[in-house]
């Protein structure tokens, strides 16, 4: 609901479906209910259509679906990478998308083991060309000065909590392994 309503993505699904309304033009927020109903009332009758199907779905397949998530790791992480890296090549035939898509994956796992969390990631993929466009306006509004972002003060307070995003999982990783290293002597 805040992706319709206040174009404002909660989650790293929301996101992407934000970037695919923007990729055909649909801009998502108060207006787009006057601007594109059909693509509104769309989305709910999909959603809703979607969630029948599920029920009619789950309720003699639960078995089955508990079953696969017993599945062991071994079996079921090559099984995600095959169809991902088939996926990834079907679509253009490309090898540097299967580079991409081995450099994203480690770059993710690191980020998992060191508890960065990915929905912001997925969030600033989506979002990133909007930013960069928003500060090429800011840039030529100021003649190149960057100092705009540090004099402005809400930019100033998204800049500090985004350092601030970037640094206190660091700094509480390392607290943790200081008490640890402490109780151990």
């Amino acid at each position: 609901m805040p992706l319709l309503t206040l174009g404002i993505p909660g989650s790293g699904t929301t996101a992407i479906l934000m970037g695919a309304l923007i990729m055909y033009n649909v801009q998502p927020g108060p207006l787009l209910f006057t601007d594109h109903p059909e693509v509104a009332w769309g989305l709910i009758a999909s959603m809703f259509i979607g969630n029948l199907m599920l029920l009619v779905l789950n309720m003699p397949l639960v078995k089955v679906f508990a079953k696969i998530i017993d599945t062991p790791p071994k079996f079921l992480l090559p099984i995600i990478i095959a169809i991902s890296v088939f996926g990834v090549y079907a679509v253009q035939y490309n090898t540097f998308d299967l580079l991409l898509l081995m450099g994203c994956g480690i770059a993710g796992y690191f980020l998992s083991k060191n508890d960065y969390p990915l929905a912001p990631l997925v969030l600033g993929l989506v979002l990133g060309p909007m930013i960069e466009n928003n500060m090429r306006r800011a840039l030529t509004a100021s003649n190149g000065d960057f100092s705009i972002f540090m004099t402005k003060p809400i930019s100033a307070v998204f800049l500090v909590i985004a350092v601030l995003w970037l640094v206190v999982p660091l700094i509480l990783k390392m607290r943790g392994k200081k008490v640890l290293v402490n109780e151990e002597a």
